[in-house]
C-alpha cells in the first residue's frame, strides 16, 4: 500500500524523534515515545511524558493510565484508533517526574511539527505540563480545567492528566465530567 503523504511526514518526524539528543532525558530513555494514532483526526490528544510503560513499548499511553483513557474515550464514543495521542516530552523523564522547562522546550519543534501535521480541530491537553508548554506559563490546570480556550487560531480543551486518578480516585468523576463537556463541544463543532 502507497504511503500518502502525511504517512511520510509522520514517518519522518518519528525518525527525527528517534535520534534526537537535544536533552538529557535521550541519555536515560529505553525507546522515545513520538505518538500514535490517526494522522487524519479532528481530536488530537497531549499528555505530559512517557512513562516506564511507555518508555518499554514505544507508545504512549500503554500502562494504568492509558487504561483509564481509553475509558474516557469510550465513554465519549471514541476509540483510541480514531484519535492521535502525543505527549509534550518524548522521552520518559527520570522516575517519572514532570519534564522540566527546558525539556518541554526543547521537545515543542516535535510536538509542534505534528500540530501542523495533522491539523486538529481541537487538542485535548491532559494535565498541567501540556498546558504549559501549549499554552504558557500563565495557566494552571485547576483553574482552566473544563473549559475551551481558544488561542492562535487553535481550539484547546485542557482537563488534569488521566494518572491523578490513579493517585486521587476522586479526581476520576471531575475528568469523566470533562470528557462529556468534550463531547458536547465536538457535537458542537462538527
Amino acid at each position: 500500500m502507497e504511503e500518502n503523504w502525511k504517512q511520510v511526514i509522520n514517518r519522518k518526524i518519528v525518525n527525527e524523534i528517534s535520534i534526537c539528543t537535544n536533552c538529557s532525558l535521550a541519555k536515560t530513555r529505553l525507546n522515545p515515545v513520538p505518538g500514535e494514532g490517526n494522522l487524519n483526526s479532528k481530536l488530537m490528544l497531549v499528555g505530559e511524558g512517557p512513562g516506564a510503560n511507555e518508555d518499554k513499548q514505544g507508545r504512549p499511553f500503554v500502562g494504568e493510565a492509558g487504561r483509564i483513557l481509553e475509558d474516557l474515550l469510550s465513554l465519549i464514543q471514541l476509540k483510541r484508533s480514531q484519535v492521535f495521542i502525543g505527549n509534550t516530552v518524548k522521552c520518559r523523564p527520570p522516575n517519572n517526574r514532570t519534564p522540566t522547562a527546558i525539556e518541554i522546550e526543547t521537545c515543542k519543534p516535535f510536538l509542534t511539527s505534528q500540530i501542523a501535521l495533522i491539523q486538529p480541530n481541537l487538542i485535548l491537553i491532559l494535565g498541567n505540563a501540556a498546558l504549559i508548554s501549549l499554552l504558557g506559563i500563565g495557566f494552571s490546570i485547576s483553574k482552566v480545567r473544563g473549559q475551551l480556550i481558544q488561542e492562535d487560531g487553535m481550539l484547546y480543551f485542557p482537563t488534569f492528566h488521566p494518572a491523578a486518578a490513579l493517585y486521587r480516585r476522586e479526581v476520576l468523576g471531575t475528568i469523566q465530567g470533562d470528557f462529556q463537556i468534550l463531547q458536547e463541544i465536538m457535537k458542537d463543532k462538527w
